[in-house]
């Protein structure tokens, strides 16, 4: 009787266990530093670039990128003339957009490893987590990304690589585009969608 009533306590403390790990790894954060949570996208994106698939970036994109926050913010002005109503679409666009250009670019530089070096306070406007990236040829870059806290968990806000954002390369490249074609974000959409 003790040892079926040993078993059974068993198999619900692992049932809590595994849905406690399940729980952190599906929906991202509970309890996780953004530190913590920094490494892990970290990791996820080193096995997208060992794959080399758009599809295994854009799933990593669409899991942890702040995509309305970065995708408004790339269309400036415009942003306010594109119907909401269109907005998954562009969204969809932009994220494989940068899934494409990571899957072309990716193999030029292998990373070998990524490591959270250090975590800033952080404040309303996001905390920043620095890393360092080690290339498989052995050069090394720091990054400093901007985490914003999203529900219960986490979403990446933007990346600072040797001293320049990476946004404001893709708020350049949208808006210049927007402007050249009638400034008109619909443009934009259409061709983030081929």
């Amino acid at each position: 009787m003790l040892w079926a009533f040993s078993r059974i306590r068993s198999a619900g403390c692992l049932a809590i266990l595994v849905a406690c790990f399940a729980a952190i790894s599906a929906g991202g954060a509970w309890a996780e530093s953004p530190a913590v949570y920094m490494q892990r996208v970290q990791n996820e994106l080193i096995v997208a670039q060992k794959s080399g698939g758009v599809a295994q970036f854009a799933n990593v994109l669409r899991q942890h990128m702040d995509v309305p926050g970065i995708g408004l913010t790339a269309l400036g002005p415009h942003a306010r003339t594109l119907p909401k109503d269109e907005r998954p679409t562009y969204y969809n666009g932009m994220i494989n957009f940068i899934a494409k250009y990571a899957a072309k670019e990716g193999p030029k530089y292998m990373v070998r490893s990524a490591v959270v070096t250090g975590q800033g306070p952080g404040d309303a406007g996001g905390t920043n987590v620095d890393s360092r990236i080690t290339l498989m040829t052995g050069e090394s870059y720091d990054i400093r990304w901007l985490v914003m806290k999203s529900g219960s968990g986490y979403k990446v806000r933007d990346a600072q690589v040797v001293g320049f954002w990476m946004t404001s390369f893709l708020d350049d490249l949208f808006q210049n585009y927007i402007t050249e074609n009638g400034n008109n974000p619909r443009a934009l959409v259409l061709a983030l969608s081929r």
